[in-house]
């Protein structure tokens, strides 16, 4: 333990170290929150990958996903992977670069307004954002906290104040700069994490026939090509997770930032590597739950009646899987990709205030006299500072809203993330796909779409309940999807 308490106080260090260091190189809005838009190929494919996977990933899903459909969850890696990566760079990443750079947008609202001249989607997908953002927030935060909780033996609210003051700190100090920085650090120690947990896991199992064989010993679909829960279930995740990814705005943001196309075409293979080594090994691990962990040996996994405490499985499974000596880099590995999300979270969120809303709407509509945003600064326009310090402000605030949700537990992360994903991605993937791809593409399609997707994931996630959670997020999105697609033949085509 004392081993583990100093590398993570000598990890702090050198983040904040880099904090301090972006801040020295931020000199405007668009330093902070896009890095100057000169992000070279590397660190945007690592920024993308410890983005999309934190510890909602190894200790959510893993756990709970790998727990209910054993290897079958590989099926979700597999679309991470090329879908939710791969696919994501080759189709969107250059037309992203190109279309932001032309139109001078720095977010996605921003995008949507300018594409179909709509403020009504601007204002509608900025609230949208800043709303299910902070449920997907806390869940990192939860993530983390457990992980702590079960090596440290701290208090819940203990971890998660301190994981609340370190994330605010270091991404107030720096912003996108501190950020691309340190997500290269952060994606070699998850290369190196995810490998010794690969390793690991397999040794402990007795190689990979041996698990198959423990596996189909517990139940005989956990190691065939569909777990248990049965089809739809399995589907509607790897849409849910690896489809949002399209529109995700802490994701797109990656794209807005890139330097070139040619740093586009490095990178799509860099992250598509990346993200099929962390994912594959983080639901393969998950899967083994069921051999390695039960009631009367790991206690702290399940309930009193016998039944899985989910958000506990992974954590438990760490610590009996990994050697001590190792468990420290599994500890980091985790803390780096937390980190990371966290800052992609907090960066998008915070801009929804303030560039959306601060910089745009709020403050060019309302009346200049009597407006709370002409006592914060007045004029039509928000200066360049202005922006980048009410930044930093709402950075701060939205990390404490999540923490405080977070000490709340709603749900298991599984179900708080599709609530998350679910509903942002049926807000935009519609209206940003198909205006990313057609000139056809109307404000009406896309108000439609946007609006029904939404809904559509509301209404059948308050029907259905938290347990299918992932399915009406999977549903509204294909909604958002097809009506847009559908309603792209009555649009008048676009003029360059």
């Amino acid at each position: 333990m004392i081993v583990s308490a100093i590398a993570v106080l000598a990890y702090v260090a050198m983040i904040v170290t880099i904090g301090v260091m972006g801040l020295k190189k931020t000199h405007s809005f668009s330093d902070f929150f896009l890095g100057g838009r000169d992000v070279g190929p590397w660190l945007t494919a690592f920024t993308y990958g410890t983005a999309y996977f934190s510890a909602v990933l190894f200790i959510g899903f893993a756990g709970k996903i790998g727990y209910g459909f054993g290897l079958s969850a590989i099926w979700v890696a597999i679309g991470n992977t090329l879908v939710g990566t791969f696919l994501v760079w080759l189709l969107m990443g250059k037309r992203i670069k190109r279309e932001t750079s032309r139109l001078g947008v720095y977010t996605m609202p921003e995008y949507l307004e300018a594409r179909y001249d709509c403020s009504f989607l601007k204002f509608y997908s900025a609230v949208a954002i800043f709303v299910f953002m902070i449920p997907y927030t806390a869940a990192v935060f939860m993530g983390l906290s457990y992980l702590f909780e079960a090596n440290f033996r701290l208090p819940y609210w203990s971890v998660l104040a301190f994981m609340g003051v370190f994330t605010a700190v270091y991404l107030v100090l720096g912003g996108y700069k501190s950020m691309t920085m340190i997500d290269l650090i952060f994606g070699l120690i998850m290369i190196v994490g995810v490998t010794v947990l690969l390793a690991s896991s397999i040794h402990k199992g007795g190689g990979i026939a041996g698990i198959v064989e423990q596996l189909r010993a517990v139940h005989p679909d956990l190691a065939g090509p569909v777990g248990p829960p049965g089809l739809w279930p399995l589907l509607s995740l790897v849409i849910l997770t690896s489809l949002a990814p399209f529109a995700m705005p802490q994701l797109i943001q990656k794209f807005y930032a890139i330097r070139d196309d040619r740093s586009v075409k490095i990178g799509m293979f860099a992250s598509t590597f990346f993200a099929l080594l962390v994912t594959g090994t983080a639901y393969f691990t998950g899967s083994l739950t069921r051999i390695f962990l039960n009631p009367e040996s790991n206690p702290q996994a399940f309930t009193e009646i016998g039944a899985p405490d989910f958000d506990a499985l992974m954590p438990e499974l760490l610590s009996s899987v990994i050697p001590q000596a190792l468990s420290v880099i599994i500890l980091l590995l985790i803390l780096s990709a937390s980190m990371s999300t966290l800052a992609a979270l907090v960066l998008i969120s915070s801009s929804t205030i303030v560039k959306d809303l601060y910089g745009g709407i709020a403050h060019e509509r309302a009346d200049a006299r009597r407006s709370l945003v002409r006592f914060l600064g007045g004029g039509r326009r928000a200066s360049d500072k202005r922006l980048t310090i009410l930044m930093r402000i709402m950075s701060a605030v939205f990390v404490f809203i999540s923490v405080a949700l977070a000490l709340m537990r709603p749900a298991v992360i599984v179900t708080i993330l599709s609530i998350s994903w679910g509903a942002i991605a049926s807000v935009f993937l519609g209206p940003f796909i198909w205006g990313m791809l057609t000139k056809r593409a109307c404000k009406t399609g896309a108000i439609v779409s946007s609006v029904a997707g939404l809904g559509t994931c509301m209404v059948l996630f308050f029907v259905w309940g938290g347990p299918r959670a992932a399915e009406a997020g999977a549903v509204g999105m294909l909604v958002s999807l097809f009506l847009g697609l559908l309603l792209v033949p009555f649009g008048r085509l676009k003029k360059a």
